[in-house]
């Protein structure tokens, strides 16, 4: 799997296995995130990027592949 590099921190490849399962079982954009949220995970915009925090934290964890938005 692909991982993502933001200001050091890599995004484990389970967890993005798991972003990538739950945005094919989504039916929208809005219920994906909801279903990340169960997880503990969020997606926020940032700069035109979409990245990955851990909640509730906010801990920036990785920067979204494009493929997978």
């Amino acid at each position: 799997m692909a991982r993502a590099d933001i200001g050091g921190a890599m995004i484990e490849t389970p967890i993005l296995d798991l972003i990538t399962r739950e945005r094919a079982k989504a039916l929208s954009p809005r219920e994906w995130k909801f279903r990340l949220a169960g997880y503990g995970y969020a997606i926020k915009d940032v700069k035109g990027a979409q990245v990955v925090t851990k909640l509730p934290q906010g801990i920036e964890l990785g920067v979204l592949p494009a493929h997978i938005h």
